[in-house]
């Protein structure tokens, strides 16, 4: 009788010396991508700007000065600033500067010689490209085209992980972190600066999977959630971190080479990370498995038996159900809707707060500082609210929380910034907890057949919704509480329709597709859920049986 792996673990270790120190190398580059994430929020800050002086200016002369030139150029606003995007049509041929000085000038025209920004800030994608007027909107559209990047990403490195395996896909992935992300501080136009963005998205999309596939398939079943977790929390400490090094350095090159080139260091990951064992019995390595397995148990000062070692096998790839499946049944059909709007409003107001540090008043960097802290609490506190109040019950309250706070922003008045901000904080808590709480909830109401299938669909809502959280940003020029109505809305709405859900506290899981009667009774031995993208199912209750698999969502 073949041995499973949870006997393997059983016996090396399952949350050991060497389990802990695979987890403290992997969340390295979770830590890391919280720079790709939220980085470009701080290289394209607002900052006052005017058209230069058109070249007729120079017809009447160079003895005019820099003020001069421009208040004979520049129209003025209704308050006496400078006119950010216009400036005066050339005057008749035959006028002189008299002429100009006592008719005055009227008819206007878009910037045709560039900007000129005043203060004279250190050098940031706004200024140096120009992203003002009617190009403002490519800031926006640059953080989309972020996000379709983690989506196509997803799509690519999720089956060579389960290719080729996890440790050369993790390899493969650091070196293109590096390459794409320092690569970016050196770009010649913007939109090879957005070229490069999509790239590094779709490398961290790929880590994204890639490590927690890795770590859950080391650890025992009972410690894969807090696993999770503590890997989530190194996400959330890499934005504290990144609130420092932004407000320390200004200019966005040297801010992009600084904040990519730690991923250099880790190049001695090549001698140091090891392959999932589980993997590669899938492969028929069983060879290469138990040598690991034993370097693991020595690690871990056990020993696993020669009895153990003699049974392992390979697996056997247990049957799949597919796309379809999600939506032939009524009842799965039910869930798999709910879910898709779940993870799809996760994402909105989770992005929706993240991306707009800059929007609720006070100092940005203090701001992106309290939002990564928060963070670290409100995953940790998701296995306390899982377990005492439920799946169903922590989902809908954390979503309806992150809405509500939002929409109670929408009627602050501009002058109380420290109130906004303390709401979007709660806004923040709540919906990263929500976040956290949406991989496990999910997991356990996908049947064992289709989990992987069915995590991958909600994850690609997920990601629709941050392609689209920026565009949404850009409805607050027509008035700024549009985006916030939406965000706080969506959510909310969503989770009063999670009342429709099944709770899944303390009860088995359902390996099949077929009625709920179909479920074996509590108590039984099922095989252990499967990781997702950001999460892992937690092992059904009273059962220690961990079939290894093959896993990709």
């Amino acid at each position: 009788m073949a041995a499973d792996f949870a006997q393997v673990l059983a016996e090396i270790g399952g949350f050991g010396p060497f389990q802990v120190r695979l987890l403290l190398l992997l969340c390295i580059p979770n830590f890391l991508s919280a720079y790709y994430m939220f980085a470009q929020v701080f290289m394209v800050l607002d900052e006052p700007h005017h058209c230069a002086p058109p070249r007729w200016v120079e017809n009447f002369g160079s003895n005019l000065t820099a003020g001069e030139r421009l208040n004979l150029s520049i129209p003025r606003t209704a308050a006496g600033d400078l006119e950010a995007c216009l400036a005066y049509a050339p005057p008749p041929a035959n006028w002189s500067l008299e002429d100009v000085l006592q008719y005055g000038l009227n008819a206007t025209q878009p910037c045709q010689e560039g900007w000129e920004y005043p203060e004279r800030k250190p050098l940031s994608l706004e200024n140096e490209f120009d992203l003002v007027c009617d190009r403002k909107h490519e800031k926006e559209t640059s953080q989309s085209v972020y996000m379709t990047g983690l989506l196509a990403g997803a799509a690519i490195f999720g089956p060579l992980c389960d290719k080729i395996g996890r440790r050369p896909t993790i390899l493969i992935l650091l070196l293109l972190h590096a390459v794409f992300g320092i690569g970016t501080a050196f770009v010649p136009d913007f939109y090879l600066y957005m070229a490069l963005r999509f790239a590094v998205a779709m490398a961290v999309a790929g880590y994204a999977i890639s490590n927690v596939t890795l770590t859950t398939e080391w650890v025992s079943a009972s410690k894969r959630t807090q696993a999770v977790v503590i890997s989530q929390c190194s996400f959330s400490l890499g934005q504290m971190a990144l609130a420092g090094l932004a407000y320390g350095i200004r200019h966005w090159r040297l801010f992009q080479i600084v904040g990519t080139s730690p991923i250099l260091l880790l190049f001695f990951y090549w001698w140091v990370l090891p392959e999932s064992a589980r993997w590669l019995l899938t492969q028929d390595r069983v060879e290469e498995a138990k040598e690991l397995i034993q370097k693991a148990a020595a690690m871990n000062k056990c020993s696993v038996s020669p009895e153990t070692l003699s049974q392992l096998a390979p697996e056997k790839t247990a049957p799949k159900g597919n796309v379809l499946d999600l939506l032939r049944h009524p009842q799965l059909r039910k869930v798999t809707l709910i879910l898709f709007c779940v993870w799809f409003a996760d994402s909105l107001g989770y992005y929706g707060l993240g991306l707009n540090v800059g929007g609720f008043g006070l100092d940005i960097y203090l701001t992106q500082l309290i939002f990564g802290l928060v963070e670290v609490p409100a995953r940790l506190s998701t296995s306390f609210m899982m377990e005492k109040f439920g799946r169903k019950k922590s989902q809908m309250g954390m979503l309806i929380a992150g809405g509500v706070m939002s929409l109670i922003i929408i009627f602050i008045p501009s002058n109380y910034p420290t109130i906004s901000t303390v709401l979007a904080v709660v806004g923040k808590f709540a919906t990263s907890a929500g976040f956290t709480i949406s991989y496990v909830y999910s997991a356990e109401l996908f049947p064992t057949v289709i989990r992987q299938t069915g995590m991958g669909m909600v994850a690609i809502f997920s990601r629709i919704a941050g392609i689209l959280t920026p565009l949404v940003s850009l409805l607050g020029e027509h008035h700024p509480a549009i985006p916030l109505a939406i965000y706080g809305t969506l959510p909310a709405l969503v989770g009063i329709l999670c009342i429709m859900l099944p709770e899944t506290k303390g009860k088995t899981l359902q390996d099949n597709i077929d009625d709920p009667k179909s479920r074996p009774p509590r108590g039984t031995q099922n095989p252990e859920p499967h990781p997702t993208e950001k999460g892992v199912a937690p092992a059904q209750e009273n059962t220690s049986v961990d079939y290894p698999r093959s896993t990709y969502c």
